[in-house]
């Protein structure tokens, strides 16, 4: 594993010049959009990467991009890796680990998710506070290397607070409305049960979708603060269930997507 994660490190070293930046962006289902707000310096493609997975679902175009947001060196990724897809979890947390390799900071995370909280209304933000993990498989699972953390990596500040303050903040002065909650993490790749829907609320979740726990546990283990966003596409709230399809959850995510753009680019203005 760590040799693999070195040759690909190597590899985007090469294919890039200059100073590797110290922030990356994880951008999700519907959320890819907000490349557009990036001034794109190069693009590399998920299947021109060596040991890289790739994406294989639609809205996920599947791109290492470099370049500036907010005035500061960003890397991003135009799609993420699903356990759903049939990736085992080290290949999900693949990228963290490169970025762990490539000297990354901080990592933003984005996702679309169904909301429980009987106040959230479809196009909300929600600014997550916290999760529960839900996936059957862990990405820690196995042998620890000590060059990547510690065996027990503690949890209980998984989501940077000061960077979650630094958002709020950025919130309120621009008369966006956030969301505040915990995020629960699934398999997929079936939408909710309406008694799932419940029993994930009676749990302490807020909003639950199909990716990041993963990738911010490995992130953690690795030393990164995280700032993550959901973007409530669907409701699973008693009263306002609704069918809902992958296209829908895309629709509600590109119209919600340009405000949480603006507060991402805010913040990192301000690292």
């Amino acid at each position: 594993m760590l040799q693999k994660i070195q040759q690909t490190a190597d590899f985007i070293k090469n294919k890039i010049a200059g100073e590797i930046p110290q922030i990356a962006i994880i951008l999700g289902t519907g959320l890819g959009e907000l490349v557009h707000s990036i001034a794109i310096e190069k693009e590399i493609s998920y299947s021109d990467i060596p040991n890289f997975p790739v994406s294989t679902v639609e809205g996920h175009s599947g791109k290492l991009i470099f370049g500036k947001l907010g005035g500061k060196d960003i890397i991003a990724m135009q799609g993420r890796f699903h356990f759903y897809e049939g990736y085992d979890m080290k290949e999900v947390t693949f990228p963290i680990r490169i970025f762990q390799a490539l000297g990354i900071k901080y990592l933003f995370v984005s996702n679309a998710a169904g909301g429980m909280n009987s106040s959230f209304e479809v196009g909300d933000i929600m600014l997550i506070e916290d999760h529960i993990n839900m996936f059957p498989e862990h990405p820690l699972r196995g042998k620890n290397h000590k060059e990547l953390g510690v065996r027990f990596p503690d949890m209980s500040k998984a989501y940077d607070k000061d960077l979650r303050v630094l958002a709020t903040g950025i919130a309120k002065e621009n008369n966006i409305k956030l969301q505040y909650g915990v995020y629960v993490g699934t398999q997929g790749p079936t939408f909710e049960t309406p008694a799932e829907y419940n029993y994930f609320k009676i749990i302490g979740g807020d909003a639950v979708g199909m990716s990041t726990v993963p990738e911010v546990i490995v992130a953690n283990h690795a030393g990164m603060k995280v700032l993550a966003f959901s973007i409530i596409t669907d409701l699973g709230v008693i009263g306002k269930i609704v069918e809902v399809t992958h296209e829908d959850v895309q629709i509600a995510a590109n119209e919600a997507q340009p405000k949480m753009a603006f507060i991402m680019q805010e913040v990192i203005k301000k690292l």
